[in-house]
């Protein structure tokens, strides 16, 4: 079987709690079906009592078919599938639940709408605000937390827990549940009926789990009670690359789990077979960075291949070139598309890359979906201006825009579906200034009909005032108008090309047709199907257990990745896990790249680069920052010694004196 002798020591555990750290490309999902196969042949284990889970459909299916490509006939007959298909299995034998239980997003989405619409609570991007609140949701849950002591980021006041409590009681009385609710009732279910409980241990005596690190609390504590008393639980998983913090997985569920069972076997899957050893060598110098992990070492099985690309490039659509044009150069070398992958820390990065993609019929697969960034509030705000600089009379476009910035103007001023500006200023006719705010609007619009996109996205920022009421907006929310800002930037440059707003309109409506397009791929994608021949993006988070000839990550600069949010030591440790993942996706070329402008602003490499080159971060700031000083005093010198001579010449000569003279007189 060729296989390494912790490989082979792993495969041939039989009974007891059993701990496999499985670093990247060190073939673990080779050992969990060995494993199988192994107590199915080997130890006489029937089929029917061993059961496989992982976190997606896709790795299951995955996994089910190297399975049964490796045996015959009643030996496939191991069930491998999802906690959550899993758990829906035992609530469904005792609740009889079907799939017609199961609530639809559209159905959840219209609840959550309409129990929102009854609080208090100022929204400007209600489909933001609903991913956010159904995320909170889903973090209550799956934490088992007490609502009494959750205190919600995005609903002030009793405003989420009105919500949460209303949208329970809206599910039960129609014998709904969500996918947070299989778990917890099923974790109910099993601590309240030992009857139950133990027809499901003695169903499925043996466990395997893939992708361990990813647990959270209520996963962890059903799985607890199905593997007892036998305890015959075989995990799998690598804390270097649990990066879900976001939905309660954290790194210390593997130490928990030594701590929980003592006598636990230990296995490190530690020879990396799918990277070159330059890759292994970068990511090994940049997750020893991090502190909390068990200890672990990298060994690189293949040749050391070439180096890692890092490279710096003034401008993000400078790198977006230079990706496409690498895309193409491996394409013609004999790398098929689907061997290559574009991976970002945010799935927004990808709207620079995919118009490039687009542009050039190059073609690609998003496995998240990509927001459309002409769906924004901010978005819409912009181009509901034009709209009405273009001639747009819509009572609904005019309410939109006409208090961002604050012109005071109220609701009831609009009195008819078409707006007139002559009736506006007659309703107002009594108040001299707020006249005058009107004409100003009407200039404004003049002004802008007749600007390019890029100009006219400007002129709403600075002339109009957009930029001051979004810093109020932020004011207000008590949040940083930063990431704000940085769309603003984005959406403008992304207008810099058109030369007209039909040009940009069409544009828009084209990208809107093609994002739907790479929704419906994703979602085959999702389910297991085969890829086309195109390119991969996505996001760190949704690459992880994948594999590809070529990777690039693009916009490694601080802020990005790491992500600006990332304020704490463990956010910090889980943003480098997630580059470690990115990087260790990577079989032979990888590319790292930076920017020294994004949109407008400077931007700073990330630590991460620093890291993987060996370097230290604070180190090398120090260096940097003391560097910065001496450049400025060394300017400041000559700057100085410049006006002096300026002053000298001037007092010297009278010609000069003569043209400031002349000036002035104009004037």
């Amino acid at each position: 079987m060729n296989l390494n002798k912790q490989q082979k020591s792993s495969i041939e555990h039989f009974n007891g709690p059993c701990l496999v750290i499985g670093t990247p490309g060190s073939g673990k999902t080779r050992v969990i079906t060995e494993r199988v196969k192994y107590l199915v042949e080997e130890k006489g284990v029937k089929n029917t009592n061993i059961l496989v889970i992982t976190f997606t459909k896709a790795a299951a299916v995955q996994m089910k078919r190297r399975y049964e490509a490796m045996v015959s006939g009643d030996a496939k007959r191991v069930y491998f599938g999802t906690f959550h298909a899993i758990f829906f299995t035992i609530l469904k034998y005792a609740y009889h639940y079907t799939a017609e239980n199961i609530i639809h997003d559209d159905m959840k989405r219209q609840i959550l709408k309409e129990l929102v619409s009854k609080e208090d609570i100022e929204i400007q991007d209600e489909n933001d605000f609903l991913n956010d609140l159904e995320g909170e949701i889903s973090k209550v849950k799956g934490e088992m937390l007490d609502l009494k002591h959750y205190y919600s980021p995005n609903c002030q006041g009793e405003s989420f827990r009105n919500i949460y409590a209303g949208y329970q009681s809206i599910l039960e009385s129609r014998r709904l549940i969500d996918f947070d609710d299989m778990l917890v009732y099923c974790y109910e279910l099993l601590k309240a009926r030992e009857d139950i409980r133990q027809m499901w241990q003695k169903q499925y005596p043996y466990i395997l789990i893939d992708e361990f690190q990813d647990i959270n609390k209520v996963q962890y504590d059903i799985v607890r009670m199905l593997a007892a008393p036998e305890n015959n639980l075989f995990i799998v998983g690598d804390d270097d690359q649990s990066i879900y913090g976001f939905r309660g997985a954290k790194p210390d569920i593997m130490k928990q789990f030594l701590k929980d069972y003592p006598d636990a076997k230990r296995y490190v899957l530690g020879i990396n077979y799918r990277c070159s050893r330059a890759i292994v060598e970068s990511a090994a110098r940049l997750i020893e960075k991090n502190e909390n992990r068990l200890s672990k070492k990298l060994q690189a099985n293949n040749e050391y291949g070439e180096k890692v690309e890092i490279k710096e490039f003034n401008r993000v659509s400078e790198e977006c070139e230079s990706i496409r044009a690498k895309i193409l150069e491996y394409k013609d070398s004999g790398i098929p598309y689907n061997e290559m992958a574009v991976l970002f820390r945010t799935n927004t990065q990808a709207r620079t890359l995919s118009s490039k993609l687009m542009e050039f019929n190059i073609p690609f697969v998003m496995k998240e979906r990509i927001p459309n960034m002409y769906d924004h509030w901010i978005a819409k705000d912009i181009i509901t201006y034009i709209k009405i600089a273009r001639g747009s009379r819509e009572r609904t476009d005019f309410l939109r825009i006409i208090n961002r910035p604050k012109r005071y103007v109220h609701r009831a001023a609009f009195t008819e579906s078409i707006v007139d500006m002559e009736e506006l200023k007659s309703f107002y006719e009594d108040k001299e200034w707020m006249v005058e705010r009107f004409e100003q609007f009407e200039y404004d619009m003049g002004m802008l009909a007749h600007l390019k996109p890029f100009a006219a996205i400007n002129f709403i920022r600075s002339g109009i005032g957009y930029d001051d009421y979004i810093k109020d907006y932020a004011d207000y929310k008590g949040v940083r108008p930063g990431e704000m800002m940085d769309f603003l930037d984005e959406l403008q440059e992304e207008a810099k090309e058109y030369e007209n707003f039909d040009d940009w309109f069409e544009y828009i409506r084209a990208y809107g047709d093609e994002l739907k397009e790479q929704a419906a791929k994703s979602r085959m994608l999702n389910n297991g199907q085969e890829q086309s021949d195109a390119v991969l993006l996505m996001t760190m988070h949704g690459v992880k257990g994948l594999e590809y000839e070529c990777v690039f990550i693009p916009d490694a600069n601080e802020g990005v990745t790491p992500h600006s949010k990332a304020v704490l030591d463990a956010d910090m440790e889980e943003e480098r896990r997630m580059f470690y993942v990115a990087v260790t996706r990577a079989k032979k070329h990888l590319h790292i790249y930076y920017v020294k402008e994004r949109f407008n602003k400077e931007a700073d490499v990330s630590r991460f680069v620093y890291e993987i080159q060996g370097e230290n971060f604070e180190e090398v700031k120090k260096k940097e920052e003391i560097k910065r000083k001496r450049t400025l005093i060394s300017e400041r010198e000559k700057r100085n010694l410049s006006h002096s001579g300026i002053k000298k010449q001037v007092t010297s000569s009278p010609y000069i004196f003569g043209q400031t003279n002349i000036r002035y007189k104009k004037k």
